[in-house]
């Protein structure tokens, strides 16, 4: 596929942040039987010593200054602009080195064969469908540890840590087995999106709660409109909200609870309540028929010619409709409602976490360049002309600061502000693919009304026990 998420792919074969779902998703292992065992000898860890030039306030890692750089870049809705611009920027630094720039959509199928063979480019973006299995190449020394380039000053602010720069959990993100191998670009943030000419044309307010979500859902049937619709052949884009919900109400231990794989963990009542609330939607009437039929674009063209009021979506949304959405549209996202008074966490807590992972690979012939690059794509001024190209927040603080926003870009980051530290973030989908895809598929059958929240609950259970007792998986903990 060319798409960044197989699950969030649309009628047309083409790329887009549509799919960046699996920046959460489980990754696809397709290295993880050629690189097995393949560790090599070197440095520290297994990795091989790297040619490290002299370091100085202007050249704090250590860039050989006229060795040629190796970029790998995905191509997808974002295009590949920003990364020349970084590299336009690594060349000024460096102006004895070349810049080698790919632009491809399969990284795995591309880039296994030459992290088999030790000859990895300098950097990758790691993204879309097919990309590199991120624990297999951890598994196999494959990858180098970012933290030199995290404590490196920034290159705004040498009084400024690259990791000070930026937002809440982005090295958390990049981190496994307590070292960060990648670095991811861009922040996305879950919600739930509406028009907002629309909503003040009827007089609706975006509900707070969940109750104020059913009464408006029947207000907006009275009107002729769907309620809802969602990316239905892609049930994960329908967890997002369900399982917001349930982080809100059971706080941060029943997100720990889940990724932790403990006994019952899917069980708790917030999680319960969360699927009931989704299972209300199809039972009212309020989802838009035949959206369990609909691709990720199908659902929400829909949306945008007006004929349903809400869809869930990351904040990629706006930048993926560019080009469809009528003139005047005004797509901005809510915060999901909470299930009730009772919640443990507040109702702007939103969903977040960074994507656009980049690594630099530890067997690349310039790896200090790699990190270079990277230093330069994690500025504020590249950061900043990312936004300008995508209407897509990334993961620099304060990089859309006094820029005139679109008001999907503006409701983003007007959330996260709001959220403040208030942000929760489940892992299990990137460390255990067979849950993931148990939870997309019960969530599927739930919203069509052939499961109960009970059975729901009982199904992912049973594949969260079998990874739990299956010795041959890596546990994670959190």
């Amino acid at each position: 596929m060319n798409s960044f998420r197989p699950a969030r792919s649309g009628p047309a074969p083409t790329t887009g942040p549509r799919r960046r779902a699996l920046l959460r998703a489980a990754a696809v292992g397709l290295a993880a039987p050629a690189l097995a065992g393949c560790v090599t000898s070197g440095g520290d860890d297994g990795q091989p010593a790297a040619a490290k030039g002299e370091t100085s306030a202007e050249n704090p890692l250590g860039v050989p200054a006229s060795t040629p750089l190796e970029v790998v870049i995905f191509d997808g809705g974002y295009g590949d602009e920003y990364a020349v611009n970084a590299e336009n920027i690594y060349k000024g630094r460096f102006p004895g080195a070349t810049v080698e720039h790919k632009a491809i959509q399969k990284v795995g199928e591309a880039l296994q064969p030459r992290f088999v063979a030790d000859t990895p480019p300098d950097v990758v973006d790691n993204t879309g469908a097919g990309r590199l299995d991120l624990a297999t190449l951890v598994g196999a020394g494959k990858l180098t540890d970012l933290t030199e380039l995290l404590d490196a000053p920034s290159l705004d602010d040498p009084g400024t840590k690259v990791r000070d720069t930026l937002l809440p959990g982005v090295v958390a993100d990049g981190t496994l087995d307590g070292r960060v191998y990648t670095l991811n670009f861009t922040y996305t943030v879950w919600g739930l999106w509406y028009s907002k000419p629309l909503f003040d044309r009827h007089g609706w307010a975006y509900p707070t709660s969940w109750d104020a979500m059913l009464a408006l859902c029947a207000e907006i049937k009275k009107a002729g409109i769907a309620p809802w619709t969602y990316q239905g052949k892609y049930p994960e884009y329908l967890n997002d909200p369900l399982l917001a919900m349930a982080a809100k109400a059971g706080g941060p231990e029943l997100v720990k609870a889940v990724d932790n794989l403990q006994p019952g963990a899917w069980k708790q009542q917030p999680l319960l309540d969360a699927a009931t609330a989704i299972a209300e939607l199809a039972g009212r009437g309020y989802l838009l028929p035949g959206s369990e039929a609909l691709s990720h674009t199908e659902a929400q063209a829909a949306w945008s010619q007006g004929k349903a009021a809400i869809i869930p979506c990351g904040s990629w949304l706006e930048a993926e409709q560019k080009g469809v959405t009528p003139a005047g549209f005004d797509m901005v996202m809510g915060a999901v409602p909470s299930l009730g008074a009772a919640d443990k966490l507040p109702y702007g807590t939103v969903q977040a976490a960074s994507s656009e992972s980049f690594l630099v690979p530890a067997r690349a012939k310039n790896p200090r360049g790699g990190l270079e690059f990277l230093r330069v794509l994690f500025s504020s001024g590249s950061a900043r002309r990312f936004a300008e190209l995508n209407s897509t927040l990334p993961s620099v603080a304060g990089a859309t600061d006094g820029l005139t926003l679109s008001t999907g870009l503006g409701s983003v980051r007007a959330a996260v502000q709001a959220a403040g530290a208030n942000t929760v973030t489940y892992r299990f989908r990137t460390w255990y693919a067979p849950l993931a895809k148990a939870v997309d598929d019960a969530t599927g059958e739930l919203a069509t009304r052939r499961i109960t929240p009970a059975q729901w609950a009982d199904r992912i259970q049973k594949a969260a026990d079998a990874i739990a007792a299956d010795s041959a998986v890596t546990k994670y903990t959190r």
